[in-house]
């Protein structure tokens, strides 16, 4: 009561009345000083006031922190957003993909990333250097960053390539890490070891592109264009057990070829006829591709045998030949069961012109033998076995002059032979006016009437 008779007897202060309207927390002081004397004690006021200055303090200082983290961003955003600039950053080369999480991020030879400035004021963008160092940042960007086609017109502010800055998901590792800071001299800059820490399937695109942005601290007031990738998906690094081979080199798993998944249906099936490698595939193909479309069954579409088929046929040949030997003839085979070369009664026969002038139902069952017998052959190098089998062929008929051998061309998917046809081949087996691509051997295939028996090649 003696408290409550003390605060009810003081005059309000002039001037706590004429500022009255814009102080509103009185109250709340009035209640403290109140309690402090009910307390009679100055110790009391001073816990009284402690958490609400506390508060005071906190709220201050995070303010200020934030204030100072945006503030180069923002006014440097301000200044550059109303600038025009001819100059660019622009990475080297393509990306080297696909791109897993936890792999280093290279371009398309496997080197490091690179980074030039172009100058776009001209008809074409042309590189060029700045007469001070610049530091560069690497960031992820969404996929969907676009502005269409890039010409020397094209632009975009930075506010609109920050703004499409990926983070990191919530409790994840930042999304980028490694090397994200790379100094930049003369116009050129190399990116050092850096990685994804997470996939891109989180996002609207799937898709991730990298970006690189001047640090404004080193812009020296000059406005330089981000750089940017094109698109790209970043995969669990899981998933790189599993990646397909580009090209496929012979010894590969067969799923390691396109549409054909590990342990799936088709693996299955071309591993139930012991076809476990692309050159076994190639080779069935070589030599009978209805059989070979028989195995991977009714799933396998037009349009996936077209895909799988064309990615087969890149696969990387080698110098390897194989030789099968007869009693008066021997053979040449390339990895995949082509004929590229043979000697019949001491004629040598060096070319697919040559080699189409040939008995074609025996060769046909000289390479049904041969691949029966695969595991038999006799194998060597391409360039060595040449000259074994000129020596071969002159003991055969010594006194007829050899031809000497074309150089054949390297096995490649883009340099398909003529269709051969075989409409004339005297064998009930063969199936009329069935044709074949050749690349740099001639096909010889066994048509649909051969039993799947038939063709189970030795171990």
């Amino acid at each position: 009561m003696a408290a409550k008779r003390i605060l009810d007897e003081m005059e309000p202060d002039q001037d706590l009345q004429r500022i009255g309207k814009s102080f509103r927390p009185r109250s709340f002081i009035s209640s403290i000083i109140g309690e402090a004397f009910l307390g009679n004690s100055l110790q009391n006021i001073c816990t009284a006031l402690e958490p609400m200055l506390r508060r005071v303090n906190e709220e201050v200082e995070r303010k200020l922190v934030h204030g100072a983290r945006s503030l180069t961003w923002s006014s440097s955003m301000r200044i550059h957003m109303l600038e025009q600039s001819n100059l660019q950053l622009v990475f080297g080369k393509n990306l080297s993909l696909p791109i897993f999480t936890g792999a280093k991020i290279g371009d398309a030879e496997n080197n490091p990333l690179q980074l030039f400035i172009v100058d776009k004021s001209g008809d074409e963008a042309v590189h060029t250097t700045l007469p001070y160092q610049i530091q560069l940042e690497i960031v992820v960007l969404d996929g969907d960053f676009s502005h269409g086609e890039l010409t020397n017109s094209t632009t975009w502010s930075m506010e609109e390539f920050n703004n499409s800055i990926v983070k990191e998901r919530k409790g994840k590792r930042p999304l980028l890490i490694g090397d994200v800071l790379v100094n930049m001299r003369n116009g050129f800059a190399v990116v050092g070891d850096i990685e994804f820490t997470d996939n891109s399937s989180w996002v609207r695109e799937k898709k991730f592109r990298l970006g690189a942005r001047v640090v404004p601290s080193s812009c020296h007031g000059v406005r330089i264009l981000e750089a940017f990738t094109e698109p790209f998906a970043v995969k669990d690094h899981r998933g790189e057990l599993y990646k397909k081979h580009h090209p496929p080199m012979l010894n590969d798993y067969v799923w390691r070829l396109e549409k054909i998944s590990k342990d799936g249906a088709f693996h299955k099936r071309l591993s139930s006829k012991h076809i476990n490698t692309v050159q076994e595939f190639l080779k069935l193909f070589s030599v009978d591709p209805p059989k070979l479309r028989r195995i991977l069954g009714a799933g396998m579409s037009h349009k996936k045998w077209e895909a799988v088929i064309k990615h087969a046929r890149t696969c990387i040949m080698g110098n390897k030949v194989y030789i099968f030997h007869g009693s008066h003839f021997t053979v040449i085979l390339n990895p995949i069961c082509q004929v590229v070369k043979a000697i019949i009664n001491g004629q040598i026969y060096a070319n697919n012109q040559e080699l189409s002038s040939i008995n074609q139902a025996n060769v046909k069952n000289w390479v049904r033998e041969a691949y029966i017998n695969w595991g038999s052959l006799e194998e060597a190098d391409d360039l060595l076995s040449e000259t074994a089998l000129l020596a071969q062929a002159g003991k055969q008929c010594p006194n007829h002059q050899l031809r000497p051998f074309q150089q054949l061309d390297e096995y490649l998917p883009d340099k398909t032979m003529d269709i051969i046809n075989y409409s004339d081949v005297g064998s009930s087996n063969w199936q009329t006016n069935s044709t074949y691509h050749v690349d740099s051997g001639i096909g010889y295939y066994i048509m649909d009437s051969t039993v799947d028996g038939d063709l189970a090649h030795a171990s």
